[in-house]
């Protein structure tokens, strides 16, 4: 819930509607159907919560058993085991703490996974020309994926997909989310044009708006 509130709130209304009028105003011009989605993070990472637990509890029983029962294992193993579940309850409660115990390898993949399954969940690999393009966001590991259907895939390639992600993620890092992401539509639009010109009969298939979860 807490994950999902953040998503919702990532972009403002304003942005919002800022995104919407890019899309389309791209779409109009290409066969390439383009979709946003933006959610809290691409998993729970239980083992990070696990982790953080162990260290927390271990280290405030440490010191406890230090100040008051002389540094002695047999309270510091009982006061660890027994500080365990509110520490692990906190990595959970507050999930930015969790960051500095992920892989980088594990964020990636995760976010790569998770944008996939947002891919075929949604509905984006319907459209009649297999051109869907999906900019995914995931607040808690700051990482964008951009995903194209195989279509599109052909023509341009994930190495020129990555390039778009990236234009994301560092205007995120600058503090520009919106404008990073409108300009990055416009390339990938651009890109689609020449590759995916629009024809007659073309419809929107896929949402415009930002999508949360």
């Amino acid at each position: 819930m807490e994950n999902n509130s953040k998503a919702k709130r990532f972009f403002t209304e304003e942005e919002k509607k800022k995104i919407e009028e890019t899309t389309r105003d791209v779409e109009s011009r290409t066969l390439g159907e383009i979709a946003v989605m933006v959610v809290g993070s691409s998993d729970r990472y239980i083992e990070a919560e696990i982790l953080g637990g162990i260290f927390a509890g271990s280290l405030i029983s440490l010191i406890i058993t230090a100040l008051y029962f002389n540094s002695s294992v047999w309270s510091f193993i009982p006061a660890s085991l027994v500080l365990f579940f509110p520490a692990r309850f906190l990595f959970g409660k507050f999930p930015v703490l969790k960051t500095s115990l992920i892989g980088f390898r594990r964020k990636e993949e995760t976010v790569r996974q998770r944008a996939v399954s947002a891919f075929y969940e949604k509905g984006l690999y319907k459209t009649r020309q297999n051109t869907g393009v999906l900019f995914f966001i995931s607040i808690l590991e700051r990482k964008v994926w951009a995903l194209a259907d195989k279509g599109i895939h052909k023509k341009i390639g994930q190495e020129t997909l990555n390039k778009f992600a990236l234009t994301v993620s560092q205007g995120i890092k600058d503090g520009r989310a919106c404008d990073s992401l409108c300009n990055a539509i416009r390339e990938a639009g651009a890109l689609l044009a020449k590759h995916f010109p629009v024809t007659p009969g073309d419809t929107d298939e896929l949402p415009d708006k930002v999508m949360t979860e």
